[in-house]
């Protein structure tokens, strides 16, 4: 049984802190109320069991849970089956305890009477902000069950785009790590024994190999301790000024200026604005609420700032593909079927098709992308490789030479 940590307020109103074992948070919350607490904030408390692991790498990744939770729900729904009824029965088949936890608090809290959406939003890191807009629209138009359909599939179309892009780079990266692993092991292990060696004869070392010498001094030495706290310092520094509004400005604008991988990265940035403009606009959510939420979830501070302007042109009456083709971010044709779609209607449809285009064209970049890393990487491995070798044989045949 799960245990959550709680703030509380009892009836004298002095906060209280403190934990209690409950079947889910919404048994947790009664408990407390029994106890004349008033809970504000209650949260479970992860435990070492739903930790990391091989269960972890191995197992369905949160997002997927969650995309098969939704279609084996809208599924059951439109089966006749009652909401609650539906969560319940869920509740026995979800084999991650948290995710399973986070649903019989939601059925519980549905059965006293509150909204579905309101109990989403409580698990924001499960439910992000287009999962409970479009479930918001399904309850107050009642279809549900098609939105949370239309949810499970956008969300698994998205998977698939990130897997495609996840395993492009698995081989790259296994590769870079066998190539730094080796540079390693030649320089602290071959390199200090074969320059020992040499030093006793009384020759001088060649530079390249005084070189690596010292970087196995470096590697070997306190001193990789000072790189290592250096580089640390650097990464925590960095992270802290790229969570500022200028630092993402920054680091956005020149993802966009990569000489390769810019064109790439752009194309998905438009390619999840207008699918996820599309599928809003689909559920039945007005232009501006879809906008609204879209500029919290295209992932870029460039893109959000011109999906918020264009949500403001809306509600003064204007177009939206004009501070759209401004940002720089979406390409003037683009903008231009944009606006196409919006004055003949069909923004939805156009949009879609927007999507769709986009997509495949990134896909077809990265697979090409993918073929030509791999020999890049390898040829720069040889290079790395054969540079220490030249290196160590070196002073070897220096050595040998002056013997004859």
């Amino acid at each position: 049984m799960p245990r959550y940590s709680y703030i509380a307020v009892d009836h004298r109103h002095k906060s209280a802190k403190g934990t209690v074992t409950a079947e889910s948070p919404y048994a947790a919350r009664k408990h407390l109320r029994s106890k004349g607490l008033h809970p504000t904030d209650i949260r479970e408390m992860k435990t070492a069991r739903e930790g990391g692991g091989l269960s972890r790498v191995f197992g369905k990744s949160r997002k997927n849970q969650v995309a098969d939770f939704t279609k084996q729900l809208a599924t059951m729904l439109r089966a006749g089956i009652k909401l609650t009824e539906a969560l319940g029965v869920l509740v026995g088949q979800i084999s991650d305890p948290r995710l399973r936890n986070i649903v019989n608090d939601i059925r519980d809290r549905v059965v006293t009477g509150e909204s579905f959406a309101d109990t989403l939003t409580e698990y924001d890191n499960y439910f992000d902000l287009v999962y409970i807009s479009m479930v918001r629209v399904g309850e107050v138009t009642g279809t549900l069950e098609g939105s949370l359909l239309t949810i499970a599939n956008f969300m698994e179309k998205r998977q698939r785009i990130e897997s495609k892009m996840i395993t492009a780079m698995i081989y790259p990266a296994i590769l870079i790590c066998f190539c730094i692993g080796a540079v390693i092991f030649l320089t602290i292990k071959v390199i200090p024994v074969i320059a020992t060696q040499i030093e006793k004869t009384g020759q001088q070392l060649p530079g390249i190999t005084q070189l690596l010498v010292n970087i196995s001094y470096v590697l070997t030495s306190w001193w990789l301790f000072v790189v290592i706290a250096s580089i640390a310092l650097i990464v925590w520094a960095l992270r802290l000024f790229l969570r500022t509004q200028r630092g993402a400005y920054l680091r956005d604008r020149l993802m966009l200026a990569l000489p390769i991988f810019g064109p790439l990265i752009r194309q998905r940035i438009v390619a999840r604005f207008s699918s996820t403009l599309s599928t809003l606009l689909s559920s039945g959510l007005s232009m501006a609420e879809s906008l609204k939420v879209v500029a919290q979830v295209t992932g870029n501070t460039i893109m959000n700032t011109a999906v918020r302007q264009a949500r403001d042109r809306i509600l003064s009456g204007a177009d939206i593909a004009t501070p759209l083709r401004d940002s720089g971010v979406i390409d003037p044709a683009i903008a231009h079927m944009v606006a196409v779609g919006e004055k003949s209607g069909e923004l939805e449809h156009m949009l879609k098709t927007i999507s769709e285009n986009l997509e495949s064209s990134s896909d077809i970049v990265i697979e090409r992308l993918s073929a030509a890393i791999e020999p890049v990487i390898i040829v720069f491995m040889a290079f790395i490789v054969g540079v220490i070798a030249y290196a160590t044989l070196l002073p070897i045949l220096r050595f040998s030479a002056g013997q004859a």
